[in-house]
């Protein structure tokens, strides 16, 4: 037992992860995981959380959260692997595959997580993705990189050497393109939560939140998992009916008093990764940037060419348009989220929503789109509220909004 090895499979843009995940779970192993034979395994990961949701939404049918009265897909993505955590361990496996499990966590949980870990891998194997270095588990004894399809060992503890990849710039060329028209709003003040308060049954989620949003501010919203961020945000885009009869003012307009939820939304650029985590849309990376101009994920109206032209100047700010004619669900993680984060702003929007938009990135790809998140809060007018668990090296918001728990509900406080 003390000698009990454990794996860091470090992962990028480039790694077919998906194929490793499939042979290390189905076979045949891949070299240097011989040990695994015959072993029964589970999989942390998103991959496995789809499935149970789908299970859920498909059959009604609860198994990982099944002694809880809130369904998985409602819950934030923090909460969602906590209860997967809880499930993969009662079920005793022989080697774990963890899918970069720290995204999305808390530092609390993440430590938690860790000791959990810890105590497990002494009577279990650990194969650990990773796609950032400062995640890597202390016990981990051999260290791989996945280069396309190809594992390699890397020699010692290299931290450093896992991700040495050729540079890649963090700086665009270019300005950032003008929209067609100018944003419809006029006002300094577009979201405005004046004592805003949320209970569900007998959980009270927030209390009494008191938060404004001007134009052109950049902030951070963050907070333990669990502590309402998720609730917040739904409240913002217009799609909690907990609103109505609060002093909750939506570009203007108090929530219950005849806007429409299209209103809103015409006027939010929003972007996480969930809304591309099953997207099978045989779409171009052109035509995704083009839907924006739509409000739809995928393009399925005939674009002007106008609407190309302005899509083609995004893409070369991106230095993608090379990439215009590629499949965007063949596009790397890194590439997808710019895409995206480009579709979302196309309009220049008085308000960019980016929830979590760096989980599952590798180091380099992350730090790229830290530098487009910074160039555009400098050369749009657009306000921006950024979501994450992680401090980003490099991010540069304003103004920073904590959710604190308590058991009245989350206070918030701006720091």
């Amino acid at each position: 037992m003390k000698n009990r090895i454990h794996w860091a499979v470090f992962i990028n843009n480039d790694s077919h992860k998906e194929q490793f995940i499939t042979n290390v779970m189905e076979g045949p192993l891949p070299a240097g995981f011989e040990i695994l034979e015959d072993l029964g395994g589970a999989l942390f990961s998103k991959i496995t959380l789809n499935q149970f949701i789908d299970e859920e939404e498909r059959h009604g049918i609860q198994i990982i959260n099944k002694n809880s009265t809130q369904l998985l897909k409602t819950m934030s993505s923090g909460e969602q692997k906590k209860a997967l955590l809880k499930y993969i361990f009662n079920l005793k496996p022989d080697f774990i595959v963890l899918d970069n499990p720290f995204d999305n966590l808390d530092k609390d949980a993440q430590k938690d997580l860790k000791a959990s870990l810890e105590h497990i891998s002494k009577s279990t194997y650990i194969i650990q993705l990773i796609s950032r270095k400062a995640d890597l588990l202390p016990f981990i004894t051999h260290e791989m990189i996945l280069e396309g399809a190809t594992i390699k060992q890397l020699p010692g503890r290299p931290k450093q050497a896992a991700h040495k990849k050729t540079s890649t710039s963090t700086s665009f060329t270019g300005t950032i393109p003008k929209p067609f028209a100018p944003t419809d709003y006029k006002e300094s003040i577009l979201i405005d939560c004046k004592d805003i308060s949320v209970t569900y049954g007998d959980k009270k989620v927030l209390d009494r939140i008191n938060w404004t949003i001007k134009k052109g501010e950049f902030w951070q919203l963050i907070g333990p998992n669990g502590s309402g961020k998720s609730t917040l945000l739904s409240m913002i885009t217009g799609d909690n009916h907990k609103g109505y009869g609060q002093q909750l003012y939506l570009f203007g307009q108090r929530k219950g008093t005849g806007e429409s939820v299209w209103d809103i939304k015409k006027r939010i650029g929003y972007y996480t990764p969930a809304m591309t985590d099953k997207f099978s849309g045989l779409h171009s990376c052109l035509n995704m940037i083009i839907s924006g101009m739509n409000d739809s994920v995928g393009l399925y109206l005939r674009a002007t060419e106008n609407q190309k032209a302005l899509a083609k100047e995004w893409l070369q700010i991106l230095d993608m348009w090379h990439l215009r004619d590629v499949l965007f669900a063949d596009l790397s993680a890194g590439q997808q989220r710019m895409v995206m984060t480009a579709r979302a702003m196309i309009k220049h929007p008085p308000l960019l929503i980016l929830d979590e938009p760096t989980a599952g990135l590798d180091d380099e790809s992350a730090q790229l789109f830290i530098s487009l998140v910074n160039k555009i809060d400098k050369e749009s007018k657009s306000a921006i509220i950024f979501v994450s668990h992680r401090k980003e090296p490099g991010l540069e918001p304003q103004y920073n909004y904590e959710l604190q728990i308590s058991p009245q509900g989350s206070h918030g406080k701006t720091i």
